[in-house]
């Protein structure tokens, strides 16, 4: 019985063999195939990682560049000649192009921080900023009115930049003879739980210099903090 049994392991044993080899020789390629398409995506994937970093290095070498120039208009030039890699790098070369615009052109450095703010195709924060800094900008061409619109509109955003608007909204308030408006609105600003150390500072400087006097978050009276009066400067650029 043993011999038997022995004989037909082996039949069964060989037939399982040849069933194998015939599995392998139909659909062994698509093994080959998934392991091509696996090795062939790892490389590329590889490939590609290593272009995109040239081109950011050579983006951030061209942008270098372009900054180490001695004059301003050439810098504004040399950055706008630089090529971006999309959307993104556009709109940072137009912000840094439009600060070495600034001191020659305010007009035309807001009109290019307008554009970016005009950009869909980039981070929302970078259209925030760009508005920003154009509405800061003294002669930038904007009436009042305009400059408020656009600061009441980043106000009723969130993070820093509707902190920072709500700022510029009580400089526009100095200027236009509303200092009460104007020290309300610093004390709001030093009370949000949101408001940078920097920016309370500011805040308390411009109440004080109004002679206004600063908020606890609770609604109480606050005593002006030692050197508050010793830098006006944040009134004195809007008066």
């Amino acid at each position: 019985m043993s011999n038997n049994d022995s004989f037909i392991e082996e039949v069964s044993e060989e037939v399982r063999r040849d069933r194998l080899f015939g599995l392998m020789r139909r659909y062994g390629w698509i093994a080959v195939l998934a392991l091509l398409i696996i090795v062939g995506g790892a490389a590329y994937n590889e490939w590609r990682k290593a272009q995109e970093r040239a081109s950011a290095e050579a983006l951030g070498d061209a942008m270098l560049g372009a900054l180490e120039l001695p004059d301003r208009s050439e810098r504004a030039g040399a950055l706008a000649d630089v090529t971006p890699a999309g959307p993104d790098s556009a709109a940072i070369l137009q912000m840094l192009a439009s600060a070495e615009t600034l001191e020659g052109d305010p007009a035309a450095a807001s009109a290019q921080l307008m554009q970016i703010a005009a950009m869909t195709d980039i981070p929302l924060i970078y259209r925030q900023i760009a508005t920003l800094k154009a509405v800061m900008i003294d002669e930038s061409g904007m009436d009042t009115e305009a400059r408020r619109a656009r600061l009441e509109e980043l106000a009723l955003g969130g993070g820093v930049i509707r902190l920072l608007a709500e700022e510029q909204l009580a400089y526009l308030e100095i200027e236009t003879g509303d200092e009460a408006a104007a020290i309300e609105r610093m004390n709001a600003i030093s009370a949000d739980a949101g408001a940078t150390p920097g920016l309370r500072r500011r805040a308390t400087q411009v109440i004080v210099a109004l002679g206004g006097e600063p908020m606890l978050p609770g609604g109480t009276e606050a005593s002006a903090p030692e050197g508050a009066i010793d830098d006006a400067a944040a009134v004195e650029a809007v008066e």
